[in-house]
């Protein structure tokens, strides 16, 4: 695990459970068991919902990589730490439950 996984593990675990699990060349980024987003060199893009929109409404969409659905390329400091909280919850609602494997 790299530095920047590891301040976004910091930044984002006073949240709750935060997850960030090795996958094809980037980092999975779970929150609470849902996936919030990815990390791919030292960029973390988030998903867009309605409260990822709200409060990065600054952040540009772009594609982590080749194939992917659009995200938002997280680029500000986390220094802010009922924003991280609003937005985790938030999200974390919206998103959907993660499906079960058979």
């Amino acid at each position: 695990m790299n530095e920047f996984n590891e301040y976004v593990r910091d930044c984002f675990s006073e949240a709750g459970d935060i997850v960030i699990k090795s996958m094809m060349g980037g980092y999975l980024v779970y929150f609470k068991g849902k996936l919030i987003g990815d990390i791919c060199g030292d960029e973390l893009f988030l998903k867009r919902t309605s409260t990822s929109d709200r409060l990065l409404a600054d952040s540009e969409l772009r594609y982590p990589y080749e194939g992917s659905k659009t995200l938002m390329h997280v680029f500000d400091s986390f220094d802010d730490k009922a924003l991280i909280l609003e937005l985790l919850e938030g999200m974390y609602a919206e998103l959907p439950e993660a499906k079960k494997r058979k």
